[in-house]
């Protein structure tokens, strides 16, 4: 071929190869250099341009990698046909902005923690001491399900706190919530009929591509009698406190719904046991899981809520029908947890801290809850308090003459963050009264009658 003359700016903070190779790569993409086009020599090519021939072997090694050129050994290099190239670079994409956080001054989430009384000493000594070299097995992949060390201490955990009964094996840990549903939802079979609170919080329609069925929730619950009109093999619960609105399954409605699932091989509860740990009125809600003989209850929490949404810890208890399954299924499966983190939470929890943290988040979650109901009782004309005495939010219902969503939108002009009762719901009936969660886990008590004030007045409700 005849010799290109490709201008190379010496002068240039680009180097000398980057540009030859730049060059060539456009003369290619161009068609100016035909496709099977043999090159010029790299001693050739440097002379005819007056660089060094390591700079032209540096472009040619490169145009190779990206295969734009190909080499036969003591022949020379060759243009290679452009379909065979798996890169094009026809155009730049514009690059996107960050997208910007919202700046709240206050923030009524339901899903945030108390970050300032996490027990970071502690952690970091669980830390600091399983990065160690007397740990170097833990580079390794280790098991599926997760290690042994934390499914133990888990099992103890649940049999004492929430009366579950299960051995080790039947845990599987994950990431999260969305991370574990689709792993029971492929061991359930592609025929199961998703049913779901409503409303309510489940990744199961994002997931689950097809329709699920919504069945109605009131002040006992999840409505059995709607479920067991449906052609639904699977429904999803959160019988402690149900999310959103606060209702526990009561005792009548656990045992029809044990018997619901009982009825057929092919059913099973999936339990969401997602804030459990937190009750200010009376004994904890015994698990649903903890009464099923037979093996239908499906158990799923994390430790989000207990102790940092960022720790991305949760867990599975598997029936044990379903595990064989599941060994099965996933033999090739990576633990989505790192091992590290695995064993530092597995030794803070049987070294007692835990339990400890939880105690006393209790008591700091117990004050906020009362804070905040004894604040909203200045607006009682207007505001009903429901979903109380355990969790980490409640409801209200407002007489106003706005949306929810109007609401909601009153609220964020004025920095408030807040989120309303049909933000959860999977059907698009309005409800009657405004109603609207507030969340106080992550506020500060002292704060929490000021952020209160200041959402009644973006509201224009006074007080009494």
């Amino acid at each position: 071929m005849d010799m290109l003359l490709f201008e190379l700016q010496k002068n240039s903070a680009t180097p000398l190869y980057e540009q030859l190779y730049e060059s060539i790569k456009e003369a290619i993409i161009s068609t100016k250099i035909p496709l099977g086009s043999k090159l010029p020599s790299k001693r050739k090519l440097a002379q005819f341009l007056s660089i060094s021939q390591t700079t032209v072997e540096l472009a040619y090694g490169q145009l190779l990698a990206e295969g734009y050129i190909s080499t036969k050994p003591r022949v020379g290099f060759f243009v290679e046909d452009l379909e065979s190239i798996p890169l094009v670079e026809t155009s730049v994409a514009t690059p996107l902005s960050p997208q910007q956080q919202p700046q709240w001054r206050y923030s009524f989430h339901p899903g945030k923690v108390d970050s300032t009384h996490f027990p970071f000493t502690a952690w970091r000594k669980y830390a600091k001491d399983i990065f160690d070299v007397s740990s170097k097995e833990l580079l390794s992949l280790g098991d599926a399900q997760g290690e042994l060390a934390l499914r133990t201490e888990i099992a103890h955990y649940l049999y004492q706190s929430r009366g579950i009964t299960c051995d080790a094996a039947q845990i599987v840990i994950g990431s999260g919530t969305e991370q574990l549903l689709p792993i029971i939802m492929r061991l359930l079979g592609d025929d199961a009929r998703f049913a779901v609170e409503n409303p309510g919080y489940s990744a199961i329609p994002r997931i689950h591509m097809k329709q699920v069925i919504p069945i109605a929730i009131d002040d006992d619950g999840l409505r059995v009698e709607e479920l067991a009109n449906t052609a639904a093999n699977v429904v999803y619960v959160t019988p402690s406190h149900q999310f959103p609105t606060g209702a526990v399954l009561s005792m009548k409605r656990r045992a029809k719904l044990l018997k619901w699932a009982n009825a057929q091989a092919e059913r099973y509860i999936i339990e969401d046991d997602y804030d459990s740990e937190f009750r200010y009125i009376g004994k904890p809600i015994s698990a649903l899981c903890g009464l099923d003989q037979n093996n239908k209850v499906i158990y799923i929490s994390t430790f989000t809520k207990s102790l940092m949404p960022s720790l991305r810890v949760a867990y599975v208890v598997l029936p044990p029908q379903l595990v064989l399954a599941y060994r099965n299924m996933f033999n090739y499966y990576s633990c989505t947890v790192p091992r590290f983190d695995q064993h530092i939470l597995a030794n803070f929890m049987h070294d007692g801290h835990f339990a400890r943290h939880l105690n006393r988040m209790r008591t700091i979650y117990r004050k906020k809850h009362d804070v905040l109901i004894e604040s909203l009782q200045r607006y009682t004309s207007r505001v009903t308090v429901f979903g109380e005495h355990a969790g980490m939010h409640i409801l209200i219902r407002l007489q106003h003459d706005k949306s929810e969503q109007q609401l909601k939108a009153l609220a964020q002009a004025h920095a408030i963050e807040i989120f309303a009762l049909s933000d959860y719901a999977f059907t698009t009936e309005q409800q009657k009264t405004p109603t609207l969660l507030l969340g106080f886990g992550d506020l500060d008590e002292q704060a929490i009658p000021q952020a209160v004030d200041m959402l009644m007045a973006a509201w224009s409700i006074k007080k009494d």
